[in-house]
């Protein structure tokens, strides 16, 4: 699979087999994050690694999966949980000019990384922040800025045209596959030759 094809289909995954991430698989996605490239080669990520069964089952319910839809259709059921997370903080005193570009090069990275490895993602912005770090026992002086989800995809995700009313919103269907509609290539790039 080159480079194009891995962006075209590692799309966002909101329901999961329950098929671990082999250890080698979790090593490497947080090597590749950890090397990724930095600002002033900064390095202000930390990351905490969940995959004990006790803390996943206490995780979930501190984050929010698909906050655009209803919680009956966003929502992993019991069955369809994440089978690991990854906790993204920002070391105290990190440079706040580059920081989250920072962190989104290394996010990037572990999600291609699981991608490669037959394993989706997604990333939750919607958390809650204080009893993350309290469970994770996270240093108060470290600023959490994201959760992502990993597992095995239970579902599909496909990549869509805006519906003719322009909305981007992703959506459903009958059988809870998400389509997500990307603006056209004219609309987000301007070439000045």
């Amino acid at each position: 699979m080159n480079i194009s094809e891995l962006y075209r289909k590692c799309r966002s995954f909101r329901r999961f087999k329950q098929e671990p991430l082999p250890e080698k698989l979790l090593y490497e996605m947080m090597e590749n994050a950890r090397i990724a490239s930095s600002a002033h080669n900064a390095q202000p990520g930390r990351y905490v690694v969940v995959t004990e069964k006790k803390v996943l089952e206490a995780m979930h319910p501190l984050v929010v999966f698909a906050s655009s839809l209803p919680r009956e259709l966003g929502e992993p059921k019991a069955d369809e949980q994440p089978v690991a997370y990854v906790v993204v903080s920002k070391m105290a005193g990190a440079d706040e000019s580059f920081c989250d570009m920072d962190l989104g090069l290394a996010i990037d990275a572990m999600v291609m990384t699981a991608w490669e490895g037959g394993f989706g993602s997604c990333l939750l912005g919607s958390i809650n922040i204080s009893e993350i770090q309290k469970l994770l026992s996270i240093p108060e002086d470290e600023t959490i800025r994201l959760v992502v989800a990993f597992g095995k995809p239970a579902h599909e995700s496909t990549i869509v045209e805006p519906r003719e009313e322009g909305s981007l919103k992703y959506y459903l269907d009958e059988k809870r596959d998400y389509y997500v509609p990307k603006r056209n290539f004219e609309e987000v790039v301007r070439f000045v030759r």
